[in-house]
């Protein structure tokens, strides 16, 4: 790896050839990809525009579908609570509460008695007790104190119109219902009990099961307290149901009308919500289309023209690959050819050539920046024994050992490392000073004696090998050759000292590590 960042900091001469080698093929390629990314940019684009077209079309329909239920529950709504004031102004005629039970019935109940899902129209005394029914001249039996609808007037006599959360009717075996109620009282203000409307669900069911929103779409009545009047597709069990904490109906109730995605808590389909408060009734209308229904259309086309844009851009590419590979190929053939004219095959570092370049590149450097510059000398000990003893095969696996281990060493990307010659190496440390020097020799020196190479006719009983360290202020004053022989003069000096170890060879002192 050390060896690799060498080449791309320092040899300048063997990049250049390889660069420009490589550029035909690769722009060739590169120009073929960026054509192709450009298409599949267009296209994703256009799908892209067409999805966020989806998502608005659904918004808008699904919030003028909710525009539509809340005026349609709103005006009938305002249909019965006018039919209920004129009960309770009727009341208050002396002569109509003075007159018979048939009278009284035909006086205050009108025609919106018999609308369809109008499912009862009672005036209750109050004790809870039916005194009027707009169905007979009989009134029905029962008592109703405990109901919502009838203990919230009784309690504050400020209500106006109530409308309640879903009931069983007691009247209509169990009928499920929600009912409308307003407040009679005394001429002195007292409570005199309630006229109310029980209005069948059904009425809710077929009004949102008429509004089609795709398979997985949901329509929900809501009150304002979190309970779930209706909601289609229809389940008797969501009715009634307590949605108050669920993050959907928060939202709902932090603005007056508006439209977000979400996941249901109910069945966890994730879908479009756009919702409308009602201005003048505590309920809110829900209408959800979801997302797979939305993008369902889009989708199809998407996977169409995309599959489509893909199998082109694919063609593009490789036929622009094709048309490169062969020149790639022979490029990076003559770029491995001349990149081992540069390296030396046995051990793998830089030849002495290579090495050359790199020496004349860096004292320039070091020259031009007045910088320490640093030089190692590495020489195997007794190697010509070792070769007579263990025979020249073993000897190239020792030096590739050897070279590995110098390699191990140069971490700094202007570090390299060469062979020299034979069993001799050298080491190139710009902007060293003697202290990293020695310390880099000194770290070379024992991980190659720790290799416990057997060396029979080495003093030492192992390979090891002597190095030779030279530091000189790079100046005008003195060139890279002087680097060079310093070096080799302070191998000599390691050899000459017993081996196996550094000796650095300076401007001011020549001494052993």
């Amino acid at each position: 790896m050390s060896k690799l960042k060498g080449d791309e900091e320092h040899s300048r001469a063997t990049r250049r050839p390889l660069r420009l080698g490589l550029t035909g093929p690769r722009v060739l390629f590169c120009v073929g990809l960026l054509v192709a990314l450009c298409m599949l940019g267009v296209c994703a684009t256009i799908l892209y525009q067409a999805r966020v077209d989806a998502l608005n079309r659904a918004r808008e329909t699904s919030s003028n579908l909710a525009l539509l239920a809340e005026r349609d529950i709103e005006r009938n709504f305002e249909l019965y609570d006018l039919s209920m004031q004129a009960v309770v102004e009727g009341l208050r005629d002396p002569e109509v509460r003075g007159s018979s039970a048939h009278l009284q019935r035909l006086a205050l109940f009108d025609r919106a008695a018999t609308a369809r899902y109008l499912a009862a129209m009672l005036v209750i005394d109050a004790s809870g007790r039916i005194i009027l029914d707009a169905a007979n001249d009989t009134p029905r039996s029962g008592n109703f104190a405990d109901r919502p609808y009838f203990t919230v007037h009784r309690d504050n006599p400020d209500v106006g119109l109530y409308v309640s959360d879903p009931y069983h009717s007691r009247l209509r075996d169990a009928a499920p219902s929600i009912a409308l109620s307003r407040r009679i009282s005394n001429p002195d203000g007292s409570f005199a009990g309630i006229v109310v409307i029980a209005v069948d669900l059904g009425y809710f069911r077929t009004l949102l099961g008429g509004l089609s929103l795709g398979p997985h779409g949901a329509i929900s009545l809501i009150g304002r307290d979190g309970i779930m009047i209706m909601r289609q597709p229809y389940d008797a069990k969501i009715i009634g149901r307590d949605i108050s904490q669920a993050s959907t109906f928060r939202r709902f109730r932090a603005a007056p009308e508006g439209s977000f995605p979400e996941t249901a808590s109910i069945d966890g389909v994730r879908r479009l919500y756009a919702f409308r408060n009602f201005p003048n009734l505590p309920l809110i209308v829900m209408v959800a289309e979801a997302e797979n229904d939305i993008y369902a259309a889009w989708r199809a086309r998407a996977i169409r023209i995309g599959s489509v844009m893909a199998v082109f851009g694919a063609a593009f590419v490789a036929v622009s690959f094709l048309l490169g590979v062969q020149q790639r190929n022979r490029i990076r053939a003559e770029a491995e050819l001349k990149m081992l004219a540069r390296t030396d095959g046995l051990t793998g570092l830089h030849n002495r050539r290579t090495l050359g370049e790199i020496l004349e590149q860096e004292w320039r450097r070091a020259r031009r920046s007045h910088r320490a510059f640093s030089l190692l000398f590495i020489d195997i000990d007794c190697f010509k024994s070792y070769n007579d003893t263990y025979g020249h095969q073993a000897g190239d696996d020792t030096l590739a050992v050897v070279a590995r281990c110098i390699s191990s060493n140069i971490r700094r990307p202007g570090d390299n490392a060469a062979r020299y010659g034979g069993e001799e190496f050298v080491v190139v440390l710009p902007d060293t000073d003697e202290a990293g020097a020695i310390t880099m020799a000194e770290s070379i020196r024992r991980q190659i004696s720790d290799l416990g190479i057997a060396h029979a006719a080495s003093p030492f009983g192992h390979v090891t090998a002597s190095v030779g360290a030279a530091c000189v202020q790079a100046d005008s004053g003195n060139d890279v050759d002087a680097v060079v022989r310093a070096a080799d003069r302070a191998l000599y000096n390691a050899k000459h000292a017993g081996r196996n170890r550094v000796a650095v060879f300076s401007e001011e002192t020549e001494t052993p590590a």
